[in-house]
C-alpha cells in the first residue's frame, strides 16, 4: 500500500532504522573457484596483461572507455592508476586452481549515505568469460555489498548496443530500469547508457539461485553445469 502524508500525497515508504551502508575496503573475497583480490599490480598485472593478450581480437575493449592494451607497460601503468583509486575500487579476479589474475571488476560510483554502488570495469579474459569462477566472481561482490556493507540497490550500466553485457546483466539477476540517451562519450563515439539494478530486497531469491548453481552437486563428470543460474522467481 502507498505511503499518504498528511496532505494526501502519495510518498516513498519510510525507511526505518536505515544508517549508511559503508564504503568497500576488503582486501580478498575468497570464493569455491575464485577470489576477488584488490588490484596490485606487482602481483597481477602481467597475469592479466597475458590473459588479455591471448585473445585473438580486441572486440572485448570496444565498449570500454580504455584498451586495449598493445604493450605490457601502457597495462601496467593502467593497473598502477586503478590500483590508487578508492572509487572505483578495484578487485583482480584470480582463478583458485591456477593462481592466476584472468579478469577485473570493481565497485563504483559509491553513495553510502543513500545505500547505492555500482558495479563496473568488468573486463574477463577468454579465459574467465563463461566459467564457474566468472559467474561466482559477481557473486562474491553482490554477497559482500549488500551482506557486509549493507547496501540497499546495486547498479549495472552498460553501453546500450553491448548486447553481452546486457545478456549478463539479466541472467546475474539485474532488473532493466530504462536508458539515457547520449550520456557520456566514450572513445569519440555517443553513448546510451542502459541502467539495470539489483534491490536488497530481491538479493535474498537471487543469493538463493547463485548458491545453488555454484554447488558442486550442480555438475556432471565433466565439471558442466547440469541446471542453469535461476535469479528470478
Amino acid at each position: 500500500m502507498t505511503e499518504v502524508n498528511e496532505f494526501g500525497q502519495p510518498v516513498g515508504d519510510v525507511v526505518r532504522d536505515w544508517s549508511p551502508a559503508q564504503r568497500p575496503a576488503a582486501g580478498t573475497l575468497r570464493g569455491r573457484y575464485c577470489t576477488l583480490e584488490h588490484l596490485e599490480p606487482a602481483r597481477h598485472a602481467d597475469d592479466l596483461y597475458d590473459a588479455y593478450a591471448a585473445a585473438p581480437d580486441a572486440r572485448d575493449w570496444t565498449y570500454l572507455g580504455v584498451g586495449p592494451f598493445t604493450a605490457r607497460e601502457d597495462y601496467r601503468d593502467w593497473a598502477q592508476g586503478a590500483a590508487s583509486s578508492m572509487d572505483p575500487w578495484h578487485y583482480a579476479v584470480v582463478d583458485n586452481s591456477t593462481g592466476r589474475a584472468l579478469g577485473t571488476l570493481a565497485l563504483m560510483r559509491q553513495d553510502p549515505t543513500n545505500g547505492v554502488i555500482e558495479v563496473g570495469w568488468v573486463t574477463f579474459s577468454r579465459a574467465l568469460q563463461r566459467t564457474w569462477a566468472s559467474t561466482e566472481a559477481h557473486y562474491l561482490l553482490m554477497r559482500y555489498v549488500f551482506d557486509e556493507l549493507g547496501y540497499r540497490r546495486y547498479e549495472w550500466k552498460c553501453d546500450s548496443l553491448n548486447a553481452p553485457s546486457r545478456k549478463a546483466a539479466a541472467r546475474l539477476g539485474f532488473s532493466y530500469e530504462g536508458t539515457f540517451r547520449q550520456a557520456v562519450v566514450v572513445k569519440g563515439r555517443s553513448r546510451d547508457t542502459a541502467w539495470f539494478s539489483l534491490t536488497d530486497g530481491e538479493w535474498p531469491g537471487v543469493r538463493a539461485g547463485f548458491e545453488a548453481w555454484l554447488d558442486p552437486g550442480n555438475a556432471d563428470d565433466g565439471g558442466r553445469q547440469l541446471s542453469p543460474l535461476r535469479t528470478r522467481a
